[in-house]
């Protein structure tokens, strides 16, 4: 008999910490690498599960930190 795996729908994080929202800066590259991939891509918000608000202006930051050298565009290396 087969199981059924029930998924839990996904929290956007900067809705459900309002500090954390206040915190989403192109200054606070701490932050902006929990969404961003070891290859230096945006996460998708099927992946992260990030409100479509809070992804737009979750890249528009990114792309703004990337510009002034405090995030990379992409990994370089091996």
């Amino acid at each position: 008999m087969k199981r059924r795996r029930r998924n839990r729908k996904k929290v956007c994080p900067f809705l459900a910490d309002k500090e954390l929202a206040a915190q989403l800066n192109y200054k606070n590259p701490e932050l902006l690498l929990r969404f961003i991939t070891d290859r230096g891509r945006i996460v998708p918000r099927r992946i992260s599960g990030v409100s479509a608000r809070y992804q737009r202006k979750l890249a528009e930051e990114i792309k703004r930190a990337r510009a002034i050298a405090l995030l990379p565009y992409a990994q370089t290396g091996v």
